[in-house]
Order: structure tokens, then sequence, then C-alpha cells
């Protein structure tokens, strides 16, 4: 059957510069980069502790996917801070890497006819899987960090299964390719088409995959004028991104990121990422009625606010850093190490403690510690912040904080502490 109009016909794609050195050239930074999403993704993962159970990890049906590798450490207290922040700032600034990527190869996208052979069809579905994958991980990734979720589910459980989609995908055509791309990259010099504009631009010759126009249009731009054009796009994303993560000076800078500037002055004016208003948590609720619920070995224990103030207090400097890819510097932290209260509860090796929000049931308003962040010394239970009280949305009257713990899992207005020796 002829092709029908438009794209699907070769002589419709008339660039001078698409062939397969610019393509191995963008495909040879993704190659680098997309490992290091998957890898820092993954140890996102790791760090809610998933094998503590259905609170700390709910993905369903997650089967050999969900395999967890070690415990989550401790230390250094800004790991986390450090992943989430490679991660979240490296997806975004790969953004015009992977259009410039998808752009380069369309006329594969619409090769006619669309099947010649089993083999044939086998390489366009894995096509189909690279490509919708990478499309649906990179756009789910940016609304979560923008803070617009408006996903037909959990962003955590799309992600997660798309994730593996998309590297599984990666893989078989990294597979499939590389071969193909070192002698592609081979072929002409990276320092002879920096030096060659538009007027010395000349196509490549014909390529088997049809990605070199068969009449190509006289070129406007160079192919290093391409290269600076995505490189630009790239830094320019860095510089209104990474403040975010970074911090300090640069956090002015993080323009396109929701949480790039404190909300308030004050001891309590850093970052926050729910409100108590957002999920439900009033005055009254954590009011002098409030008590903290000590659960362990021996009868449960109840505490008021001033008597857990009056215990032995100690202090720790920790930041709070967010999957969205945002975190604070460190803020200084006092209260009750976690290990003082599990022996108040009887249980000084603990294996793990069930922390319970007094918020409304949803998402996250309970969470399992393992017993390396119980005993370390620096995982409070925080009633203060920079030498005041705690807000309201800061957790007032009392929050969870643990080192290199993700900001999530830091749980705010704690009203029940469980401490167990097994995970249920």
């Amino acid at each position: 059957m002829p092709a029908p109009p438009g794209p699907f016909r070769p002589r419709f794609w008339r660039s001078p510069i698409r062939g397969p050195w610019l393509t191995s050239v963008f495909g040879l930074v993704l190659l680098v980069g997309i490992p290091v999403l998957f890898v820092t993704g993954a140890l996102s993962y790791a760090a809610y502790n998933p094998d503590l159970g259905p609170l700390n990890d709910q993905t369903p049906d997650k089967g050999v996917l969900g395999f967890y590798l070690f415990d989550w450490p401790t230390s250094p207290s800004w790991l986390y801070r450090l992943t989430q922040g490679v991660h979240v700032t490296l997806g975004v600034v790969l953004v015009p890497v992977l259009l410039a990527k998808l752009w380069s190869v369309i006329p594969k996208l619409f090769e006619w006819p669309p099947v010649r052979s089993a083999a044939h069809a086998l390489e366009r579905l894995s096509l189909l899987m690279l490509v919708g994958g990478a499309v649906f991980e990179f756009a789910t990734g940016i609304l979560n960090i923008q803070l617009h979720y408006v996903f037909p589910g959990s962003f955590y459980t799309l992600h997660f299964y798309g994730a593996w989609v998309f590297i599984a995908a990666f893989t078989v055509h990294v597979a499939l390719r590389l071969r193909r791309m070192v002698r592609a990259l081979r072929s002409r010099s990276l320092l002879v088409e920096l030096r060659t504009g538009p007027t010395g631009t000349r196509p490549e010759p014909p390529d088997a995959d049809g990605l070199v126009a068969p009449e190509p249009a006289p070129p406007t731009i160079a192919r290093r004028g391409a290269l600076a054009l995505v490189g630009a796009g790239s830094l320019a994303l860095l510089v209104v991104t990474a403040g975010q993560s970074i911090g300090g000076r640069l956090r002015g800078t993080a323009l396109l990121a929701p949480h790039n500037r404190a909300p308030e002055s004050g001891p309590n004016g850093f970052q926050v990422n729910k409100t108590a208003a957002s999920v439900g948590v009033s005055a009254a609720m954590v009011g002098p009625d409030w008590r903290l619920e000590l659960h362990g070995a021996g009868p449960v224990r109840v505490f008021t606010r001033e008597q857990l103030l009056a215990l032995p207090q100690r202090s720790a400097r920790l930041p709070i850093a967010c999957v969205e890819g945002w975190s604070t510097a460190d803020q200084h932290w006092s209260g009750l190490p976690l290990a003082d209260l599990a022996a108040l509860a009887g249980l000084p090796d603990a294996a793990n403690v069930l922390v319970d929000s007094v918020q409304p049931p949803g998402p996250y308003t309970s969470v399992v510690l393992r017993g390396n962040q119980i005993r370390d010394p620096r995982s409070l239970l925080a009633l203060r912040v920079n030498g005041a009280d705690l807000s309201l949305d800061h957790g007032y009257p009392a929050r969870i904080i643990v080192p290199a713990n993700p900001g999530v899992n830091n749980t705010k207005w704690v009203g029940r502490l469980t401490f167990r020796t097994s995970p249920t």
C-alpha cells in the first residue's frame, strides 16, 4: 500500500541536520543520565523502608519489582536530600535533551508500512514502550514536583510501574542500538561540527534507518546550533530548579520550584509541604486536651506536652527533604530521642515503631520507622525548632524528625507511638 500523505512519506522530513550522528550525541547524554535517574529513583523507593509494610509502601501487586536490598541508613543525614535532589533536578535538566532526541528520530515513528515482519513488529513495540515510557515518566515527574496532582490514581504507583516499563524498553533499545550509536559517533568529529556554521553544514550520508532526509532543505541552523540550543535549555532549567535542593543563595533562583522560598519569617520560617488546614488538622485537635500515647511492652503511658518538655531533651541539626525535590537547610530541632521513648515503653531494643498522627485518615498519616532509625541519637520526637515551639503547620505539638528520612515519613501532629519487636 502506498504511504498516506503527510509524515508517513519520507520526503515530508527535510531537516538537513537530522541523522545518525546528531541522534547519537543526544542518545549518549541520555545513556549517561537515564541510569542515574533510575538508580536515584530506586534509592528513593528504598528510603521509604518498603519492607516494613503497606503503610510505608502503598504500591499494589509489586511482586518481584518491589525487591529490597538493604536497610536505609541514617548517615549521612543529607543522604536523601542528595539522592532525591539529583533525581528531580537531573530529570528536569534532561527534558530538552529528551525532546531533541525524539525530534531527531521522529521519522522512525511514522515508518510505512508500520509493520513489515514479526521482528520489525517487536522492534516497533519496543520503540513504542520506550517513547511512551519516557514521555510518561518525565511528564508525571514534572507534574508531581509542580504539585499538580491530576493523576488517575497514586503518583507513586504510576511512576513506579512506569519506571520499570521504561527502563526495560531502554535496556533493550541500548542493547540493539549501542553498536550503531558508536559507529555514528565515530563518523564525524564533534570539534569539527562545533566549528561548522550553517553555510558549511551538509546532510549526512543516507542511512539504513531513514533518519537522513532524502530531499533536505537548505540549512537554517548548524548542528552546533542545535546542540547549543539544547544545552542552553538544559542550563536554564538547571538554574531555575536546582536551588530548591541546594539551598542558600541559590534558593532564590529556583523560579519554577513551588517550594523555592520560605513561606514566613522567624524560627518556623522554612518550607512546608502540606499545611495543617490542607489535611484537616485544627487547633482544637492539638490543643490542651492533646496527649501522646506510648505503647510498648507494659501498660500504655500517656503524656501531656508539658510532661514531655520536662523530660531530658536532646538537640539535632537536620534538614527536611521531600520526594518532590525540595529541601530545607539544617534546622535546629529539640525534643525527646526516640531511643529514650522506646526505653520508657519497655522496649529499648525495639525493632520498629509505628507512628500515628492525629490528622484525619489518609496517605502517610501513619508510618513505620526501622530500628536503626530509632537508635540514632539524632532521631527525635521534636517539640521545638530553632529555639521556638513548633508552629501548627510544622507539626505542633510534636513531630518526628529522623536523619536521611523522606519528609513525608517525618510525621507531623504525632498522637501515638507504638514500639514493637516485629513488623506487626
